[in-house]
């Protein structure tokens, strides 16, 4: 199995599956024979990941650009009326690292990749985001007030992993 090793001042080992590529993150003590018994122990768990990621990836898109597009100003626009969270901006960008974003200055960033999920799993996104404007955190009050606009969010979460 290919890997590629990052050493850094850490105190564990980590793996990280990213992109389809393996990448192991560990002290600078760790030798390359010690990383690679750890890789061999944790094979299954990493072929799994590959493979999970691998189908995100070549999940098919819903939407076409245009509908996409639509889908979310539309969402945004009924869960502001509905939560009265206002954000500066809500854009959609092809980010990698997340599904959407929340910047201290309240703009909102859902990620293009949800052109691949549901109308539901789209609001969940936008209304998560949204939360943040008044909590910029994942405390009990956030996850409280994005249960209060849309109490089944947890199934809805199930649909990117």
């Amino acid at each position: 199995m290919e890997y590629k090793i990052v050493y850094s001042r850490i105190k564990n080992i980590y793996i990280q599956i990213k992109d389809g590529e393996v990448i192991v993150k560990a002290p600078r003590r760790v030798s390359k024979k010690e990383i690679a018994k750890i890789v061999k122990e944790k094979e299954a768990w990493i072929k799994k990941t590959l493979e999970k990621s691998e189908k995100k990836e070549n999940k098919e898109k819903l939407y076409t650009d245009e509908e996409f597009k639509v889908i979310v100003q539309d969402a945004a626009n009924e869960l502001i009326k509905e939560t009265g969270l206002v954000p500066n901006k809500v854009r959609i960008r092809d980010i990698k690292y997340a599904w959407g974003s929340c910047s201290a200055n309240k703009n909102i960033t859902i990620s293009y990749k949800l052109i691949r999920y549901s109308r539901q799993a789209i609001r969940y996104v936008i209304l998560h985001e949204l939360c943040h404007i008044k909590y910029m955190n994942h405390s009990k009050d956030f996850w409280n007030l994005v249960a209060k606009y849309m109490p089944n969010y947890k199934e809805l979460k199930k649909e990117y992993k």
